[in-house]
């Protein structure tokens, strides 16, 4: 009977048959493609494919790509990625490049890894963009030079129009308006803001005499008749129809002076100019009383 070769204390066990590369390389003659096909399916450069299968991770951008390389060619393979990455990890920590730190990231794709051109695309826009700023802000910071500042100095102000020797200004006129209930009458008037000035129901008679610091005062009534309008003591046509709502009317004086002025109400006798006096009309004298 054959004697059992018992392994002796401190002696290493053999290692694992085959290299990742190695591996890669049978399974794809294997299976009868070329390393040209792997590279169109994985869309990694030939000669980075060729160093996989050489063990040649020094040839490669990196430990994290090496990884992701060769698991993107096992998968393309149909060989366990799992295990092709842990074995380029330990070739790679057992070789002149485990002395590097090893680095968490590792593509998951290396296809989707964005291209050279596109790197250096995007970091001219980067330049382009930080130049852009630079200028603006070196025009927008930059102060006015001396010559600019005197030139503006030197330019001629706009000659101001001078009252005349002796004369005031003529102080702005200000026009009372004052509402007046010819008879029992709700209204709210109220501001631009929307403030109300007066809300509320007018026993007829009352008056209300509108704040002269109002401003764009409007009325909202549902009987514009009720309501005797003056602009300066002048009387002001009536604001709307009768027994009409009006609303957002404005009552400032100028608007209601543009108004016309109110109708003659019906049965009022018109003012008749008086007659000039007829002229003296002297008696004939008789023939008698000579």
């Amino acid at each position: 009977m054959a004697e059992e070769v018992e392994q002796e204390p401190g002696v290493a066990a053999p290692e694992r048959l085959g290299t990742p590369g190695a591996r890669l390389r049978a399974a794809r003659e294997a299976q009868g493609l070329s390393i040209q096909d792997v590279a169109t399916r994985t869309r990694i450069a030939q000669r980075q494919l060729e160093a996989i299968e050489r063990d040649d991770y020094a040839a490669l951008p990196g430990i994290p790509y090496a990884v992701g390389f060769a698991r993107a060619y096992a998968r393309a393979i149909d060989v366990d990625e799992v295990d092709i990455a842990a074995d380029v990890r330990n070739a790679v920590h057992n070789s002149d490049l485990g002395a590097n730190r090893y680095e968490a990231f590792e593509p998951a794709d290396p296809a989707r890894v964005p291209s050279r051109m596109l790197a250096w695309t995007a970091a001219a826009i980067v330049v382009i963009l930080v130049a852009g700023f630079a200028v603006w802000r070196t025009q927008v910071m930059t102060p006015p030079t001396t010559d600019q500042i005197a030139a503006q100095q030197a330019a001629p102000a706009p000659a101001a129009t001078k009252p005349a020797a002796g004369a005031h200004p003529a102080a702005p006129v200000v026009q009372t308006v004052v509402f007046t209930a010819n008879d029992d009458v709700w209204l709210r008037i109220y501001d631009e803001t929307g403030e109300r000035l007066k809300d509320g129901l007018m026993k007829k008679g009352e008056s209300f005499t509108l704040p002269g610091n109002a401003h764009n005062p409007m009325i909202l009534t549902g009987r514009p008749q009720a309501l005797t309008v003056t602009v300066g003591g002048k009387p002001i046509a009536p604001l709307g129809p009768p027994d009409r709502t009006i609303s957002d009317v404005p009552v400032n004086a100028e608007a209601l002076l543009a108004r016309a002025a109110p109708a003659p109400q019906a049965g009022a006798t018109p003012a008749v100019p008086a007659a000039a006096p007829a002229p003296a009309v002297q008696a004939p004298v008789s023939a008698a009383g000579n």
